[in-house]
C-alpha cells in the first residue's frame, strides 16, 4: 500500500487504503483532509504522507458516519487539537455520538461484538456543514449531496476530481461485498444516478476501490450491484412468506453474501431491510405478523 499521497488532479491528492482518504491543497501549505480512515493506523499513515507532501491539516471533513470514515479523527486531533471537524448534519450528530452507530443496527443496547473499531469508532466534535460551495480550512470544495448508503453523505468536488465517498463502490468491492450497505437502496440508485449525470469529471474516486477516468462505467457497475440486491430481496419473498431473518438467509444464499460473525449479520440484515423498505413503497411487498414473527411476503 502507498505511503505516500497520490496525485488525482491540481492540489488534489489520495492516499490509498482500505478507506480512500483525500487532501486538498488550501493557502499557505494547509490542507483539508476528507475521510481519516477507521483507526489510529491509517490516520498515523495520513499524518506522515501529509508531512512527506509539506502540508499541514487546517480542518477535516467525514463524508458520513460510518466508523471506518471518522475513526482517525481521535488520533488526528490528538496532534492538532484545534482542527474543526466537519460533516453533513445528521452525521455529525452520530460522530459527536458514535454509540448511535451500532445502537441503530441492533435497535437497543448492542452488545460486545457490534462495539468494534468497525462500527463504534471515538467521538469527536463534528460540527454539521450544509452541501455546495463551502470554504473549509481555508479551501474552497462542492459538497454533493448523495444520500442511500448512509442517511446523509456528501460527495465531494473539486474541479475536474470527484471523491464520491461511498456513493460508489470500485469493482473489487461491489464483488466483494455483493450485499452493498445502505441505509436507503432508494436513495441509493438516485444519488449514483445523479453523480453519473456529473459533465467535466475527469477523475472519480470511489470512498473504497481505484481512480478511475470511467465515471459512465462506474456508476453503471454500481446500479448493476445495487439491482442486484433489490432483484435478490423480490426472489426471496417469491419463494412465499418469511420472516425477516429467514428472507436474508435466503437472499444471502442466492448473493454468496452469508454473514459468520454477529455484525456481519446485523449490517446484512440492515441491507435487507433498505430493499424491503424500497419493495414496500413501491407495492411490490407486504408486511405481516406471524408465528415466526415479522415477516415479508409479495403484496
Amino acid at each position: 500500500m502507498p505511503s505516500s499521497l497520490q496525485p488525482l488532479g491540481p492540489g488534489v491528492f489520495f492516499l490509498p487504503g482500505a478507506v480512500n482518504s483525500v487532501a486538498i491543497a488550501g493557502p499557505g501549505g494547509n490542507a483539508l483532509l476528507v475521510d481519516t480512515g477507521l483507526d489510529e493506523s491509517h490516520a498515523r499513515r495520513l499524518l506522515r504522507a501529509l508531512a512527506g507532501a509539506g502540508l499541514t491539516p487546517s480542518a477535516i471533513l467525514n463524508t458520513h458516519s460510518h466508523a471506518d470514515h471518522h475513526g482517525g479523527n481521535a488520533f488526528l486531533l490528538s496532534r492538532f487539537p484545534e482542527l474543526p471537524v466537519y460533516a453533513p448534519p445528521l452525521e455529525a450528530a452520530v460522530i459527536r455520538h458514535p454509540l448511535l452507530e451500532p445502537l441503530s443496527l441492533w435497535g437497543a443496547a448492542p452488545p460486545a461484538e457490534l462495539r468494534t473499531k468497525f462500527l463504534l469508532a471515538p467521538p469527536s466534535p463534528a460540527q454539521g456543514v450544509g452541501p455546495g460551495k463551502q470554504t473549509l480550512g481555508g479551501t474552497e470544495v462542492e459538497l454533493l449531496p448523495v444520500p442511500g448508503h448512509a442517511a446523509e453523505m456528501y460527495a465531494l468536488r473539486v474541479g475536474e476530481v470527484l471523491y464520491a465517498a461511498d456513493a460508489l463502490f470500485g469493482p473489487e468491492a461491489l464483488e466483494k461485498h455483493p450485499l452493498t450497505f445502505c441505509a436507503d437502496s432508494a436513495q441509493q440508485k438516485a444519488s449514483a444516478g445523479a453523480l453519473g449525470e456529473l459533465k467535466g469529471v475527469r477523475v472519480v474516486l470511489p470512498g473504497h476501490g481505484d481512480p478511475t477516468p470511467d465515471l459512465a462505467g462506474l456508476v453503471a457497475a454500481n446500479l448493476a450491484a445495487y439491482a442486484r440486491t433489490t432483484d435478490a430481496v423480490a426472489a426471496a419473498l417469491a419463494q412465499g412468506p418469511a420472516a425477516i431473518d429467514e428472507l436474508l438467509v435466503r437472499v444471502g444464499e442466492a448473493l454468496g453474501a452469508v454473514a459468520t460473525t454477529p455484525s456481519g449479520w446485523a449490517l446484512n440484515r440492515a441491507v435487507l431491510s433498505a430493499h424491503l423498505t424500497e419493495l414496500l413503497e413501491r407495492g411490490e411487498a407486504a408486511l405481516e405478523v406471524g408465528r415466526e414473527g415479522l415477516r415479508g411476503r409479495q403484496a
